[in-house]
C-alpha cells in the first residue's frame, strides 16, 4: 500500500461531565482521590477505546507512568495507550470535555518530563509503531509511537536513511516536532527538513493531514513548534541513499579542551557537508569498545559521522587532526548507520536522573572557550556531559521563517547535561548544568533547542522562536484556541 494514502478526517466527541475532575484548591490527599475517581470515570466512559486504559488503581500503573528521566515522578489520573488514531481522538475528547490537562508521550525521552502530567490524562502512542518504507519513492511512513531505532532498521534494509538524533531509543514524535538535530544534520538537514506530511488529531477531535499542499500553516507550525497543535499519529519522511557511515570518536585529555575546542570552532563550519562532528566533554565509558586504560578518564573530543567513503572521511578530517597533538583515541570506522545511531543507548538507558540546559550558539569566542575548559574539567559525575551539535551545512538551506524552527543562523546547539543514576546526586548535577549554562549564556544567540529545555518559562519559549512566535500563536489560536495542548514548551493562542 502506498505511503501516500490518507485517511478521511473524522470528528469524535464525548458527552459532558458536569463537574471538573481536578480542582486547584486541593490537598495532596484530595488530589489522589480525585485522580482515582477520574480513572474510574474514564473506564466507564471510554468503553470504545481499543487500547489499554490505566488509572491509579490499575495493575501496572507505576510502570506505565514512568518516563526516561527518573527525576520526573508524576501521577496522572489516566494513561491511555492508544491502539490507533480513533483511540487518540476519543481520549482527546475526554480530556477536553472534562477540563483535564493532557500530555502526549511518544518515546518519553523529554528531559522536562513533558510526556506525563499530574492529575491529568496521558496519551501514550507506544503502540503506534508501524514503519512502511517505499524504496521507489524514497519515503517512510512512521507511526507516532516509533523510536528512531525502529525507523533506522527499517530504512537501512533498503540502504536508505533520514536525519534523526543520536540515541536510537528516542521517540520520533518529540524529536521531530522540536526540530531534529543529529548525526546527519550537516549532510541532509534537520528531521523537519525531511518531513513531507503529518497525520494529526486536533483539539476538537478532527483528524487532518498537513503538508505543503494541505493545511500549510499547520504544517509550517509543527516543523519546530513542538506538540502545541495536536497529536501527530504518523509522519511521512523523505529518505536519502545511505547505508554505511564512517563514524566514531576522537578523544584528547580534558586538559586540552581549550586547544581542541578552538581548533574545532575554526575548522568545522568550513568542512565539507559530508562531515558532521559534535564536540563534547565527558568521561570515557567503562566498557568495550573503549580501551581499559581510558575507562572513566575525563576527555574532550569529537564524535564524527561522515556519509562518504573511508578515504574521503580521512581526507576531510585531516586538516583538523593536523592542527592538534596526537589524540588519546582516534577510532572512526565504517559501520551501518543504525550502529552509530544506537552507540549511546547502553550508556544512557532509561532510569538515570537528568537535568539539562541548552542554548543556540553563533560564535565561540576565546572567553567562551575558557569557560568550557573550566566546567569540563569538573564534571559532577562520569555520565554528565556537554555537547555542541552543528547546525550548519544543509540545515542552513532553509531560512529562519521557512519553518517554525527559527535559528537557521546558528552554528551550534549546545546542551549542558548533568546525568547520574543515583537520586542522591540530583543537587550536584543540577547545579553544574545551571552554572555552566549561566556562565555561557551571555555568549549565546539567546534561545534554545526546545527539545533540550526544562520548564524555563514563557520568556525562554519566546526567545527560542524569535520572530516566528507571533505567527505560531496565531496558528495555535486557529487549531487549539483553548490551549488544550499546553503540557509542552507552550505557545499561548493569540487571535
Amino acid at each position: 500500500m502506498s505511503a501516500q494514502v490518507k485517511r478521511r478526517p473524522q470528528r469524535h466527541r464525548n458527552g459532558p461531565w458536569h463537574r471538573r475532575a481536578v480542582r486547584e484548591d486541593r490537598t495532596t490527599g484530595d488530589a489522589m482521590s480525585t485522580a482515582i475517581e477520574t480513572g474510574r470515570v474514564a473506564h466507564r466512559e471510554l468503553t470504545d477505546v481499543r487500547g489499554r486504559l490505566t488509572g491509579p488503581e490499575d495493575p501496572g500503573y507505576d510502570e506505565a507512568r514512568k518516563v526516561y528521566n527518573a527525576m520526573i515522578d508524576r501521577r496522572p489520573a489516566l494513561i491511555a495507550r492508544c491502539a490507533d488514531a480513533d483511540d487518540v481522538a476519543r481520549v482527546v475528547g475526554f480530556a477536553r470535555e472534562h477540563g483535564l490537562p493532557l500530555a502526549v508521550r511518544g518515546g518519553g525521552h523529554n528531559g522536562g518530563g513533558l510526556g506525563v502530567v499530574d492529575d491529568g490524562v496521558v496519551i501514550d502512542l507506544g503502540d503506534l509503531r508501524e514503519v512502511t518504507v517505499d524504496p521507489q519513492a524514497r519515503t517512510a511512513r512512521v507511526g507516532g509511537g516509533c523510536t528512531w531505532g525502529e525507523v533506522d532498521r527499517a530504512t537501512n534494509a533498503y540502504g536508505l536513511a533520514t536525519p534523526s538524533g543520536i540515541i536510537s531509543t528516542t521517540g520520533v514524535g518529540g524529536l521531530t516536532l522540536g526540530g531534529g538535530l543529529g548525526h546527519l544534520t550537516r549532510a541532509f538537514g534537520l528531521a523537519i527538513d525531511n518531513l513531507l506530511e503529518v497525520e494529526m488529531v486536533l483539539a476538537d477531535g478532527e483528524r487532518v493531514s498537513a503538508s505543503a499542499a494541505e493545511h500549510p500553516d499547520l504544517f509550517w507550525a509543527v516543523r519546530g513548534g513542538g506538540g502545541n497543535f495536536g497529536v501527530v499519529t504518523s509522519f511521512l519522511f523523505r529518505l536519502h541513499e545511505l547505508d554505511t557511515v564512517v563514524a566514531g570518536p576522537t578523544f584528547w585529555p580534558v586538559e586540552q579542551t581549550a586547544e581542541v575546542l578552538a581548533a574545532y570552532r575554526d575548522f568545522l563550519p568550513s568542512a565539507p557537508r559530508a562531515l558532521n562532528g559534535f564536540f563534547l566533554v565527558g568521561a570515557v565509558p567503562p566498557a568495550p569498545p573503549f580501551p581499559e586504560e581510558l575507562h572513566l578518564r575525563t576527555i574532550c573530543g569529537v564524535v564524527w559521522c561522515h556519509v562518504g567513503t573511508p578515504e574521503h572521511a580521512a581526507a576531510d578530517m585531516a586538516p583538523f587532526l593536523a592542527a592538534l597533538p596526537e589524540p588519546l583515541l582516534h577510532a572512526p570506522a565504517p559501520m551501518p548507520h543504525p550502529m552509530l545511531q544506537s552507540a549511546f543507548d547502553g550508556l544512557y538507558p532509561p532510569g538515570d536522573q537528568w537535568y539539562w540546559r541548552a542554548d543556540f550558539v553563533k560564535e565561540i569566542p576565546d572567553e567562551a572557550v575558557a569557560i568550557h575548559a573550566d566546567f569540563g574539567a569538573r564534571l559532577p559525575t562520569w555520565k554528565s556531559t556537554m555537547h555542541l551539535y552543528p547546525v550548519d551545512g544543509a540545515a542552513h538551506d532553509a531560512g529562519p521563517a521557512d519553518t517554525a524552527w527559527s535559528y537557521r543562523d546558528a552554528l551550534w546547539g549546545s546542551v549542558f547535561a548533568g546525568v547520574d543514576a543515583d537520586p542522591a546526586n540530583v543537587g550536584r548535577i543540577s547545579a553544574w548544568s545551571k552554572e555552566y549554562f549561566g556562565a555561557l549564556h551571555p555568549y549565546s544567540a539567546g534561545g534554545a533547542y526546545v527539545n533540550m529545555m526544562m520548564d524555563e518559562g514563557e520568556e525562554r519559549v519566546r526567545a527560542s522562536y524569535r520572530g516566528n512566535y507571533e505567527r505560531l500563536a496565531r496558528v495555535k489560536a486557529q487549531y487549539d484556541p483553548g490551549n488544550l495542548f499546553r503540557v509542552n514548551q507552550n505557545i499561548r493562542p493569540v487571535g
